[in-house]
């Protein structure tokens, strides 16, 4: 591979994708098709190609159009679930945790520290009852044998030092802090487009803008959208990775969706902040709101838990109850509120939580939820994977190629995903050598260094694409080439996280349109 190619194989850009759309459509039959390319999809695809499985993967949209761009960009290790009694989900998050930080993703997938302010808020007996927890979180990791090196121990902090870490909570009353680590992708969506691209470079067809109209467990109707064509493809085994949208496509799936909604500050707003926030909710023994520094001057906040109603959108909007709620919150420990006209961005994303008491009843509240997953085979062999969340995405993906090939009598051997990287993954030691800016690196990984040298062959690339936002036009152009973007959504909205700043985004599209007219033209 040379400086500036992507990983062999890897590629998925708009000829391959028009290419490998007539061959899926052209009547012969793939191993395995999948629907849907958010986490699950993609690492489904992933998987079936990985084991030498013939695979078509579609998308009515583009690579994380879904829930799996709006996450709160942790990998958990299973805190929460231990607390509410979920054993099982609470090791298999901190194995699969250890999985992406240290073998398939140790690129896009590090160790992220959270403070927990002990304001007057927090009584004495929350405060012990959060330090307990930590500490058996961190039995947690040494369960799940990743390394202390990976994730250091969680500690206790003094007034001073937890002001140092977060030095826009008031100080008065505050009487010290608890530190603790987590697993945090930098980018949700680029860990989706990761998972696609080495799926792909495993011989899976990748297709996005390929709307599921109807499935059998023989295959699906499809369209095109971007040519309105319909067609089919025909397939062995159907897997159904839609999450929130599975009912649609699957009869006697049921799904309590849960709105998750972050709150985008600039990052100046709450000075410099070496960590994360764990703000206790009034009134909450276990649920807190996240202050998430994201290192390209945004800060997100968040998250709600609240029960979603009647139609599922395409892109949830945000209710101003939402955003008053969080606000509300982060001002119980700030020196000063953080205001509405402040708040530069919000974003929402549905949980699809399995909804395993039926119609007639069920949890109070989807906060109370299991977010353990499902698979499930439809009298007609659709297989369909539900419930769940981003961390532990992997092995729903592996369980529901394991039913599907138990299903249809398939010949392929076991999972190989949880020692197979993804591209970009490299040794620390090869990331830390490589000659290009470290936030590259974070991003790409070991294919940093084709990403720069795009700008060093063409030194308008190196501009960023707005000022003030350290995407450059380098990276549009590479993700166009290489990594699937069809439209400036998928360059702003998916890609980079440009778009979650509406003004923000607004002044990017006109770079972006230029960087698809110049990816469009022939290359000398």
């Amino acid at each position: 591979m040379s400086a500036t190619e992507a990983a062999p194989g890897s590629s998925l850009n708009a000829r391959r994708r028009g290419r490998e759309l007539a061959e899926a459509a052209d009547g012969r039959v793939a191993d395995v098709l999948v629907v849907g390319l958010g986490a699950t999809g993609a690492g489904a695809a992933l998987d079936a190609a990985a084991r030498g499985l013939d695979v078509v993967a579609v998308d009515a949209h583009d690579l994380a159009f879904g829930t799996s761009r709006w996450s709160s960009k942790l990998i958990h290790g299973g805190l929460r679930y231990l607390a509410a009694a979920q054993f099982d989900v609470a090791r298999e998050s901190a194995v699969e945790r250890g999985v992406l930080m240290t073998r398939t993703a140790p690129h896009l997938v590090v160790a992220q520290p959270f403070v927990l302010p002990l304001t007057p808020l927090v009584s004495r007996a929350q405060a012990s009852l959060a330090w307990a927890g930590f500490r058996a979180g961190d039995m947690l990791r040494l369960a799940a044998r990743t390394p202390r090196q990976v994730l250091p121990a969680p500690r206790r902090l003094s007034a001073t030092e937890a002001r140092h870490l977060a030095p826009s909570v008031r100080a008065a009353g505050l009487r010290g802090g608890l530190l603790s680590w987590d697993g945090r992708v930098v980018d949700d969506a680029r860990l989706v487009t990761a998972l696609a691209r080495t799926a792909a470079a495993h011989g899976a067809r990748v297709l996005t803008r390929t709307r599921a109209l109807e499935l059998t467990g023989t295959g699906a109707r499809i369209r095109d959208e971007l040519t309105g064509e319909e067609g089919e493809i025909r397939a062995r085994a159907v897997i159904n990775a839609t999450g929130v949208w599975a009912g649609g496509l699957a009869h006697g799936i049921r799904i309590r969706p849960s709105r998750g909604t972050h709150l985008v500050l600039r990052s100046q707003r709450l000075g410099a902040l070496p960590a994360g926030l764990h703000v206790p909710v009034p009134g909450e023994t276990n649920r807190f709101v996240l202050v998430l520094p994201q290192g390209d001057g945004r800060v997100y906040v968040g998250l709600t838990d609240e029960p979603v109603e009647g139609g599922i959108p395409d892109v949830p909007e945000v209710p101003e109850t939402d955003i008053g709620f969080l606000l509300d919150v982060l001002g119980s420990v700030l020196d000063t509120p953080v205001r509405r006209t402040e708040v530069v961005g919000a974003f929402a994303g549905l949980r699809p939580l399995l909804d395993t008491a039926g119609h007639g009843g069920g949890a109070a509240r989807t906060a109370d939820v299991s977010r353990r997953h499902a698979v499930l085979t439809s009298p007609d062999g659709v297989t369909t994977v539900v419930g769940g969340k981003l961390t532990t995405y992997r092995r729903m993906a592996q369980d529901a190629v394991d039913a599907a090939v138990r299903a249809r009598g398939l010949r392929a051997g076991p999972s190989p995903t949880a020692e197979l990287p993804l591209v970009g993954a490299a040794a620390p030691g090869r990331l830390r050598a490589l000659p290009v800016p470290g936030r590259l690196v974070r991003r790409y990984g070991a294919e940093a260094a084709a990403v720069h040298a795009l700008a060093a062959e063409d030194p308008a690339l190196a501009e960023p694409v707005l000022p003030g936002h350290p995407v450059t036009l380098a990276e549009l152009l590479w993700a166009v080439r290489h990594e699937g973007a069809l439209d400036a959504s998928d360059l702003l909205d998916r890609r980079t996280r440009i778009g979650v700043v509406p003004a923000d985004r607004a002044r990017a599209v006109p770079a972006a349109r230029e960087i698809l007219q110049r990816a469009a033209a022939p290359r000398s």
